[in-house]
């Protein structure tokens, strides 16, 4: 069985392809969306899901949150004495959703088609895969986030040729693509993006203004010295953010020290202060349509994704640079996922799918480290040479022919970048391979350096010395954030060492997540009746009794609710 994920950067979730239609999967507390936030609690057990997303604020140093930043780098994010790299605390998230699939179809599910930002590059889509070998997955392809969202909408089904941009801004990254859709057939003609640019930068704006405003005076520690209180802020930010949404006003509202703290953003305010936010959008779109050399006008359809896009200042930024109101009607949050499924479909050849062509681009420019020797005799070392250009329709094969530089060079070190800087030091390296060269004058050995890009993102380096005919085939690793088959074998064995909440547990866990971290936020009266309720509700489970239990849950339930002005987000 195979099953379409989107492994977002604040939540993900998984969907199949059932009776004509992406169905999405709920988790075991029925809801769709499953923060990507994982804990570990005092026991060594963890939480994943909203039951960790709790203990963001009560429990920091053992919670870990927006790893997906950080895919495809040699970062450490520490949960209490244990160390989790970005791809494994990535592998729990999707572990989750595969126990909540086989959980929903009654079947094991071994495939899965997982998203990845567009913009994202060699290693961190290296780095994704992992992650699903990880979670106990073959991943039968890697889909970028915006091709899901148009397969989602059916775009490239119809015989008229369109084109279409897709604008993703998620929780922590952000991306665009420019389609070109014709008789079945979807080509990406560009994508452009920033991997650190999201919902999480229109918080960080209301926490900066709350803090200069408010929170320097009542003693709260600047952002960049770490205390518990950091956690709360940024929830009841990232709250204020979603209701000025529809709002003029939000409040934010936490407790410092035993002392109350509440201060009011307008969204007048809120926006003024957000432009340069605003502005870094605007330059991937620009972007994407300088290198497809499409005007604005040609465009038939915007498409919207990401649950960022629901702020009004970005649709109107959309509708004012392409003089159209964008398309929306599918949930910004789920439609990635669908349009996974879809994908997912498309594989298992699902009945009721017309057979769709996919084509990508590569989102980055790949090439080698050259020298360059000028008439004087001078050599420059470190100039970065080409070979596939960014937005190549891919799969795609490129080869280009360098030569040696000096008199009887015997071996040639072939160092691989990704990136658009002239000097390969400004670049991503990838990896290298060392070429042993047959001696000879200078300039009289070339080697041809193919470079085979696939549409899952991946890249594979053949070098062929001419004067040998010795072929050569890289397999990239040794270089931060990738880790090796054997690495890959030692860490899966390490991760199912982990006990994970069961299934049937998840809701009480959440629950009492919920109230551990609203106890500590709240006062007063308030707080001896979240605190009474807490009490019975823990007594219950000690006393493993399922019908008090089940009572004692939705008393506590109902006080939370009755004190908890986030319950309905």
């Amino acid at each position: 069985m195979i099953i379409g994920i989107d492994l977002g950067t604040t939540n993900s979730l998984a969907a199949t392809w059932r009776n004509g239609e992406s169905m999405l999967i709920p988790n075991a507390i029925g809801q769709v969306l499953t923060p990507s936030v994982v804990s570990l609690d005092e026991r060594g057990d963890l939480l994943v899901g909203q039951a960790a997303r709790e203990r963001l604020s009560t429990h920091p140093q053992r919670t870990a949150s927006v790893f997906k930043r950080y895919m495809g780098t040699n970062r450490a994010l520490t949960l209490g004495e244990r160390d989790f790299r970005p791809e494994e605390l990535s592998a729990l998230v999707l572990r989750s959703l595969k126990a909540d699939a086989e959980a929903m179809l009654d079947e094991p599910v071994t495939e899965a088609v997982i998203t990845v930002p567009a913009y994202f590059n060699d290693l961190q889509r290296k780095a994704t895969q992992n992650a699903g070998k990880l979670a106990g997955f073959e991943v039968r392809r890697l889909l970028t986030e915006p091709t899901a969202a148009a397969l989602a909408y059916s775009i490239g089904l119809g015989a008229d040729e369109h084109y279409v941009m897709v604008v993703d801004l998620g929780g922590g990254t952000f991306d665009v693509s420019l389609l070109h859709c014709f008789e079945g057939v979807m080509e990406v003609r560009a994508t452009a993006g920033d991997t650190f640019l999201g919902g999480e930068n229109f918080d960080d704006v209301i926490i900066a203004a709350f803090m200069e405003e408010a929170g320097s005076a009542a003693g709260i520690p600047p952002i960049g010295q770490w205390a518990p209180v950091h956690g709360a802020l940024r929830r009841q930010a990232e709250l204020a953010k979603r209701r000025l949404s529809d709002a003029d006003v939000a409040e934010l509202a936490l407790v410092y020290q035993d002392r109350p703290l509440t201060w009011s953003m307008s969204r007048e305010k809120f926006e003024h202060l957000s432009e340069p936010v605003l502005a870094r959008v605007r330059l991937p779109i620009e972007r994407a349509l300088h290198d497809a050399k499409i005007d604005p006008a040609t465009l038939s359809q915007v498409i919207l994704a990401g649950g960022a896009t629901r702020m009004p200042m970005m649709r109107r930024m959309i509708g004012r640079l392409f003089r159209r109101m964008p398309m929306s009607h599918i949930n910004p949050d789920e439609v990635v996922a669908r349009g996974a499924a879809v994908s997912a479909g498309l594989i298992a050849r699902s009945a009721g799918l017309e057979e769709v062509v996919m084509t990508d681009v590569a989102p980055f420019t790949l090439g080698i480290s050259v020298s360059h020797k000028g008439e004087d005799g001078v050599r420059t070392s470190g100039l970065f040479m080409p070979i596939i250009e960014r937005n190549t329709v891919i799969p795609a094969s490129r080869v280009k022919v360098v030569t040696t530089i000096e008199d009887n060079q015997t071996s040639l070190n072939l160092e691989v970048f990704q990136g658009e800087a002239p000097l390969v030091k400004d670049n991503i390296k990838l990896g290298t391979m060392k070429l042993r060269l047959p001696p000879a004058r200078e300039g009289e050995v070339g080697v041809g350096v193919r470079f085979t890009y696939d549409p899952s993102g991946l890249l594979e380096v053949e070098a062929t010395v001419d004067k040998t005919g010795v072929t050569q085939r890289v397999v990239i690793e040794g270089n931060p954030g990738a880790l090796s088959p054997q690495e890959v074998a030692e860490r899966l064995e390490k991760l199912s060492a982990l006990k994970l909440n069961p299934r049937d547990d998840a809701g009480n866990a959440a629950l009492l997540s919920r109230a551990q971290r609203l106890f500590e936020q709240r006062l007063g009266r308030t707080r001896v009746l979240i605190g009474a309720a807490l009490a019975e509700f823990l007594s219950a489970i000690d006393g493993q009794a399922p019908a008090q239990i089940r009572v004692a849950a939705e008393h506590l339930r109902k006080v939370l609710d009755s004190h908890d002005d986030e319950s309905s987000f």
